[in-house]
């Protein structure tokens, strides 16, 4: 716990003030603050955040790329940490736990996708609670990883096994499950053949992932230029997208493609690269709608599907496979006052592969 983290009590009951890094305003810099956020209440733990990750999707947020946001806002989805406090009705949880948080924190836990342990398709009213960028079921807005502490209901928390480093653990809260998911929904594995579409923060889980379970795992990249850090992964072949004959030469190779990047892509192409019954799942979201031409879907019983993050049970499932498979994300940690211009690096593709920040440094 930093000694910038206070309690106080006001009007509308206890809260804490809590150290962070956030955006004042839509698209402007990151700039360090203070929040007041909730006590830990009867279900709450409150975790000392010891790393959180930097996803292409807080900078889409800061800017507005996705809709208006609430401000100020303090993004990271990605929060690896060690829980220094529990509320008195806690039971999961113990002091010094390792834990994280991931894209959301909240759901309505009574729809047919929570009880299902899908609560990133919560189909209650509201659906799931963004763990920022969001308001919470106590009307308070959500606040992410880019802080010292975060207070969080102990039933959306996920155990960080001992195996995992906490600070390149951080990113498969969000970039790590976004590819497991899909990858174990449509049964990567021996005898598979899988292609992920990118090899940035996604893409590079996506390539660990799918070779540990088993598949024959080729990337899709616009370039080359990354070729060596691909085959180091676990890929065996890396074929460039802007060389015309890898669309000739692949037609029909996969069963299935998982498109990582956020790029207006000729998506009727890269359905071509399908088998007969193959699916391309879209996990990157571009800024603007994209186009299709139903004919390459038609002809080969192929489908197009989209996937979003995890739930709590496939989280925990994720964080499991990857300590039992020694799987992390290959990271380049920072201190907070960093933030700035490692958004400008994302977008300027110069990273390898995820940003995590130091929290200590908030």
């Amino acid at each position: 716990m930093t000694n910038e983290t206070t309690q106080s009590t006001t009007p509308t009951g206890t809260t804490r003030t809590v150290a962070a890094y956030a955006a004042p305003r839509p698209k402007a810099p990151l700039a360090k603050t203070t929040v007041t956020t909730r006590a830990a209440g009867e279900h709450d733990i409150v975790i000392d955040i010891k790393y959180s990750g930097i996803c292409h999707s807080d900078i889409h947020q800061v800017g507005e790329d996705w809709g208006s946001g609430t401000f100020p806002m303090v993004p990271g989805h990605e929060i690896a940490g060690v829980v220094a406090e529990v509320g008195p009705g806690v039971t999961r949880w113990q002091v010094g736990d390792r834990v994280g948080v991931g894209c959301f924190v909240d759901s309505c836990r009574e729809c047919d996708n929570c009880r299902a342990g899908l609560q990133q398709y919560c189909q209650g009213e509201g659906g799931m609670v963004f763990t920022y960028n969001d308001t919470g079921r106590d009307g308070r807005p959500t606040y992410g990883g880019y802080a010292a502490e975060l207070v969080v209901d102990e039933a959306y928390a996920l155990r960080i096994p001992d195996a995992l480093p906490l600070d390149a653990a951080a990113p498969l809260l969000c970039a790590g499950i976004t590819l497991y998911s899909p990858l174990a929904h449509w049964g990567a594995g021996p005898g598979k053949k899988v292609a992920i579409v990118g090899l940035g923060g996604l893409g590079h889980m996506g390539v660990q992932l799918a070779h540990a379970m088993g598949a024959e795992v080729t990337v899709l990249s616009q370039s080359l230029r990354k070729r060596e850090d691909g085959l180091r992964l676990g890929a065996d072949h890396y074929r460039a997208t802007s060389d015309p004959t890898t669309f000739e030469e692949l037609a029909g190779s996969f069963d299935l493609i998982v498109n990582t990047v956020s790029a207006d892509l000729d998506l009727t192409a890269y359905i071509g690269l399908l088998r007969t019954d193959g699916t391309m799942v879209q996990v990157g979201v571009p800024e603007k709608p994209v186009s299709l031409h139903p004919f390459p879907l038609a002809i080969g019983r192929r489908s197009l599907a989209g996937s979003a993050i995890g739930g709590l049970p496939e989280t925990q499932e994720m964080l499991d496979f990857c300590a039992e498979h020694g799987i992390t994300a290959r990271i380049e940690l920072i201190r907070a006052e960093q933030i700035n211009e490692a958004y400008r690096r994302v977008l300027d593709g110069d990273v390898r592969f995820r940003f995590v920040i130091d929290a200590s440094t908030i």
